[in-house]
């Protein structure tokens, strides 16, 4: 026990300063994958626009439900055209950046780890090693710049169609007042204090979902087997790192 404990804090120390080191390197040569901007521009369409779909539906139907319970619970306390505001805090604030970058990190982390390991399993990486073409640059960085650029676009438009599906329950269906719905909500969200602490959580959780759906596709284990496990460590990692960031994040933006 005592020798697998060690053989683990050995391993977790090692990954870490790897982790750090690949970080380094993936920021050093971006600037030869933005010269290729084609490759970047691939990425992004990969990551972004073929996420759209699980967006955009996923977040019509959080704001459904989220007008549902929403009005549920504010008309006990006869407040029911403040669902407007509801909808929109939650979403911009909490639920459009995290619940965003958790689909972001399923989707499109998850077929990154998968592209860069099976690479790694035919030994493309090596053969571009011997050509002298840098893989970091030609493949990691621009894989990691597309997940960034793409993330705080996909939350905007999460938060976008949430409020969406607030406004389709509360004042189509419900018969919440249209003018207060709008009017309580441009008087409740602050650009600077809501809109834009929102952008900066999916910036962040971009960077971090990006940088772990890179790494472990770049260090599994050569096998079907090793690039099953780094998947489901791509997944795993980015949800916890999405979750913890968000307290964090949270504890330095919304102090009262």
């Amino acid at each position: 026990m005592i020798r697998k404990l060690g053989a683990m804090v050995i391993d977790g120390v090692w990954r870490l300063g790897f982790a750090s080191r690949f970080l380094f390197l993936l920021l050093r040569y971006s600037g030869q994958s933005f010269l290729r901007l084609h490759l970047t521009l691939r990425e992004i369409y990969f990551s972004g626009v073929l996420s759209l779909l699980i967006i955009l539906v996923s977040g019509l139907f959080v704001g459904l439900v989220l007008g549902l319970q929403g009005y549920e619970t504010l008309q006990r306390y006869g407040s029911s055209e403040a669902l407007g505001v509801l909808v929109a805090l939650s979403l911009t604030r909490e639920l459009g950046p995290v619940v965003a970058g958790l689909l972001f990190a399923s989707r499109a982390g998850s077929a990154v780890t998968a592209e860069i390991g099976l690479m790694k399993v035919t030994e493309q990486l090596k053969a571009m090693d011997m050509m002298a073409v840098n893989p970091i640059a030609r493949v990691a960085a621009p894989r990691f710049w597309g997940g960034v650029i793409s993330m705080p676009i996909l939350a905007a438009l999460f938060s976008a169609m949430g409020i969406l599906g607030g406004w389709l329950i509360g004042v189509a269906f419900i018969g919440v007042d249209d003018g207060a719905f709008w009017s309580q909500m441009q008087a409740a969200v602050d650009i600077r204090y809501d809109i834009l602490n929102g952008v900066i959580k999916s910036f962040v959780f971009g960077v971090a979902v990006s940088l772990i759906a890179v790494f472990e596709g770049y260090d599994c284990v050569p096998t079907a087997e090793g690039v099953s496990r780094a998947i489901t460590r791509t997944v795993v990692s980015s949800a916890l790192a999405i979750l913890a960031l968000d307290f964090v994040l949270t504890s330095f933006m919304f102090r009262g």
